[in-house]
């Protein structure tokens, strides 16, 4: 699934403020999800090589887009048993556990939206 469009979910899901057209009816409270991922010794290796020939890791490149996406379904499925039906202010961090060894997560604010209301 590396790099393609990732498939919410949950229907709405921003980095922001709730999208035009909508009001936030219910904020329900912070939301996450996490994956621990390694790179394997043969991994390693082959981005070793890569290293000597310069230019992108495409082997790592992979693995980090797979762990997000990972992260990514972790965070929407967490927000759905919340009852959200949308994400705000989702954002990504990471950090080494161990050598070789990365947690990625995800996280964000779950809440239901509905349409807003015309005045």
């Amino acid at each position: 699934m590396s790099q393609n469009a990732h498939p919410h979910k949950i229907p709405i899901v921003t980095t922001f403020d709730p999208p035009p057209g909508t009001e936030i009816e219910a904020i329900i409270g912070p939301c996450w999800g996490v994956t621990v991922r390694s790179r394997s010794v043969v991994g390693t290796t082959c981005a070793g090589c890569q290293q000597v020939f310069g230019g992108e890791i495409t082997m790592l490149t992979e693995l980090a887009s797979d762990s997000r996406n990972e992260a990514m379904d972790r965070l929407e499925q967490h927000a759905l048993a919340m009852g959200a039906n949308a994400v705000l202010a989702m954002r990504f961090d990471s950090g080494e556990l161990m050598q070789n060894t990365n947690e990625i997560i995800a996280y964000g604010t779950a809440v239901r939206v509905r349409a807003a209301r015309i005045a």
